[in-house]
C-alpha cells in the first residue's frame, strides 16, 4: 500500500524502525510548505529523494536544499528536520545501519532514473515484505546501486549563530536580495570586517561565495520545476541570463541544459 501522509504526521504515522527489513520506503505528497517536520532521528539511515518540488533538510551546522532527482543522505541517529516546497512529491528510503557502506556524514547524492524508479516502486509495497520475495530481491539490487551514486556539492553551510540565521532566512525568502555585506553589518550593528570574519568562521565561505551557493541550490530547484533559465536568472536578481549561466557553469562545470541532460542518463 502507498503511504500518502502529511509531512508533519509522517513520523507519528509510520515508524521505519518498527521494521527489520534492510530498507523500507515511504511516499509523501505535500500540499502546504508551511508544514515543517520537527527535529527527530531514526535507527535507520534515511535517504530523502525529491521527485517533484524540493525539500530542505536541516542538520547541525548545515542546511541541505534538495532539488528534484537528488537525495540527501542522513546517517543513522543524526538529528534532522525537513521542510518541503509546495506540491512536493518526496520519497523517504530508510536503510538499516551497516547493510551497505554509505557516507558517514550528511551529503547530497545525484540520483539516476533507475534508482528513482526502484525507490518509487518500493514505496508502493508493504514494508513488511519477505526477504525472499520479488520486493526483497529488488531491495538488494537497489542497495547495490546506492553506494556508487556521486556526491553533489549542494548544501548551504549555516550555523546556530542568530545573526547568520537571520541573513540566511532573509536570503531564502528573497534570493534576489542584493543587500551588500556592509549593509547587512549595519543592520546587525556590527562592523563589516567583523561580520565577514564571523560568516567565514561559521560557514567556511566568504559572504559572496555563501550567497552564490544559496543561489545555485535555489536555481536547481526552480529549473527542475520547469522554470526557464531567463525566469530563474530574474528570480535570483541577475542582471543578465549570461551572468547566471556563467555562475552555474563555474559552480557545476556545465550549463543548466547540459547539467539536466546528464541527470537523465
Amino acid at each position: 500500500m502507498t503511504k500518502r501522509l502529511a509531512l508533519n504526521l509522517s513520523i507519528n504515522s509510520f515508524d521505519p524502525d518498527d521494521y527489520p527489513q534492510p530498507a523500507v520506503a515511504l511516499r509523501l505528497e505535500v500540499a502546504d510548505n508551511h508544514v515543517e517536520q520537527p527535529l527527530h532521528r531514526h535507527r535507520k539511515g534515511q535517504l530523502i529523494l525529491a521527485m517533484h518540488g524540493g525539500v530542505t533538510c536541516e542538520v547541525s551546522q548545515a542546511m541541505w536544499m534538495v532539488p528534484p532527482h537528488h537525495a540527501v543522505w542522513i546517517p543513522s541517529g543524526m538529528l534532522h528536520s525537513n521542510r518541503a516546497t509546495d506540491n512536493a512529491q518526496i520519497y523517504f528510503l530508510f536503510i538499516e545501519p551497516d547493510v551497505i557502506e554509505m557516507p558517514e556524514q550528511c551529503c547530497t547524492l545525484a540520483m539516476n532514473p533507475l534508482v528513482c524508479a526502484m525507490i518509487e516502486y518500493l514505496a508502493q509495497q508493504d514494508p513488511d515484505y519477505d526477504l525472499e520475495s520479488a520486493t526483497g530481491r529488488l531491495v538488494m539490487v537497489l542497495l547495490e546501486q546506492l553506494p556508487s551514486k556521486p556526491i553533489a556539492q549542494l548544501h548551504l553551510p549555516i550555523s546556530s549563530h542568530a545573526k547568520i540565521g537571520y541573513i540566511a532566512a532573509r536570503l531564502i525568502a528573497d534570493p534576489s536580495d542584493r543587500t551588500t555585506l556592509a549593509d547587512w553589518a549595519s543592520q546587525l550593528a556590527m562592523s563589516e570586517r567583523t561580520l565577514a570574519r564571523l560568516i567565514h568562521q561559521e560557514t567556511g565561505l566568504t559572504f559572496g561565495r555563501w550567497r552564490q551557493q544559496l543561489h545555485l541550490i535555489i536555481a536547481l530547484r526552480q529549473l527542475s520545476n520547469g522554470l526557464s533559465v531567463q525566469h530563474v536568472a530574474g528570480n535570483l536578481g541577475y542582471d543578465s541570463v549570461t551572468a547566471f549561466i556563467t555562475m552555474f557553469k563555474k559552480a557545476l562545470g556545465q550549463s543548466p541544459t547540459q547539467y539536466f541532460a546528464a541527470l537523465q542518463k
